[in-house]
């Protein structure tokens, strides 16, 4: 069903023309209020810019067949992610950890957390998405924000304080979101000797983990490394070694390739017991691995997708030094990775109170409100960047008027 795409001899050319989401139900630019020369909705984190054209081949193929009935899942998909991971990543993932399933990765760090049903607490670090801790919440699970500190020109993970806390399960987004910082695999290495050696402390308690603790690492963003910072991102169940059984890497083609309107994900889960737990955990809400869109969405996209992801990388290498050259010292966290910039209100003679709003009134650029990602938000602005040049000249003009 699939056909095999023509290669695209200029990938990324159309990055560089305007995009128009108008009739597609955007969610991003709805909540802007945004209008053609208006508003330009800077918020929510997905693209203004055209996907891979394999997926849209793969997608019109499969529509043409008109029987959309139940499918098996694919049976190479867990080979299509390993061998992704091998070419993409340069790390070594078994097959067998692999898990394809057909939600977004909210929902399965929701499932997770059942099966893993941690004894003790489940830490976060801040700011970071609020979605994890809305999890928790109604997991009914009890969480505590860890505050990331500050050195030099980025964030950093104090995990001393982490294993200082007893977790049962540690989540966080790798790389950081809204930062964009890239976390070192030793940094993900202590996380996941906290998380291990915690829930081993707790595990009396009830934690049904190994051991009762797990470290469950978010990386929708992984594949959005920044190619001039020259850095690697630290796959958890890989950076955590002889603790892999301890981690578990969710990741998505959504935020990669611009599909998160089809929700899918794949777990990297190498405990073998886990893995059963969860599989039974889906079953009972009449959930399967697999999916008729998900399934084709995904294959097109990574055994396809790599070159037009280059050309992606290489347009988000020159947005960021158009927008972060303009912004200077307002940028809290410089990034290297994904399409977002984290920053200071203050710094752009913005009000901590209401900053998002006084942007919006002053220049038409409408941005993340920092408290929706933690207590240590206040104050702080987060700016998707994944725009047409176009645009990006826009908004580069407007922010050199503030």
């Amino acid at each position: 069903m699939e056909p095999h795409p023509a290669a695209d001899p200029h990938p990324g050319t159309e990055f560089d023309r305007l995009f128009d989401r108008t009739g597609t139900g955007s969610i991003k630019w709805a909540r802007a209020g945004a209008a053609p020369g208006g508003v330009i909705a800077m918020g929510l984190a997905d693209m203004d810019l055209p996907g891979p054209p394999a997926v849209a081949e793969a997608l019109a193929a499969r529509a043409a067949h008109r029987a959309y009935g139940y499918t098996l899942c694919d049976p190479g998909g867990r080979d299509l992610v390993s061998r992704w991971y091998r070419e993409r990543h340069g790390v070594a993932v078994d097959p067998d950890w692999v898990l394809l399933l057909p939600f977004s990765p909210r929902t399965a760090l929701r499932l997770l957390l059942e099966a893993i049903a941690p004894a003790g607490p489940v830490l976060i670090p801040t700011p970071e998405w609020a979605g994890f801790g809305e999890i928790c919440a109604a997991a009914g699970l009890p969480y505590q924000e860890i505050a990331l500190s500050v050195e030099g020109d980025g964030y950093r993970l104090p995990a001393e304080e982490f294993a200082r806390r007893r977790p049962g399960a540690v989540v966080l987004s790798n790389p950081h979101n809204p930062s964009g910082r890239v976390w070192t695999h030793t940094e993900i290495r202590a996380l996941a000797e906290a998380a291990a050696e915690g829930g081993a402390a707790t595990a009396g308690a009830g934690g049904a983990g190994p051991a009762g603790g797990v470290l469950l690492s978010d990386e929708v963003h992984g594949d959005l490394l920044h190619p001039d910072h020259g850095l690697r991102h630290p796959v958890a169940v890989v950076a955590a070694g002889d603790l892999a059984r301890h981690t578990v890497t969710l990741n998505s083609v959504g935020k990669t390739f611009n599909t998160s309107g089809v929700p899918s994900c794949f777990a990297l889960v190498p405990d073998p017991a886990l893995r059963t737990r969860l599989t039974g955990l889906m079953a009972g809400f009449g959930l399967w691995e697999g999916g008729l869109l998900e399934q084709t969405v995904q294959r097109a996209a990574l055994r396809y997708g790599g070159p037009w992801l280059d050309a992606l990388l290489r347009h988000l290498v020159g947005a960021r030094e158009r927008l972060t050259g303009v912004l200077g010292s307002a940028v809290v966290s410089r990034p290297q990775s994904s399409y977002l910039l984290w920053l200071d209100a203050a710094e752009l003679g913005l009000p901590a109170e209401g900053a998002r709003a006084a942007l919006l009134d002053r220049c038409g650029l409408e941005l993340s409100e920092g408290t929706g990602f933690g207590p240590a938000g206040h104050g702080r602005l987060r700016l998707n960047y994944a725009l047409p040049t176009p645009l990006l000249e826009t908004v580069e003009a407007r922010l050199r008027a503030l």
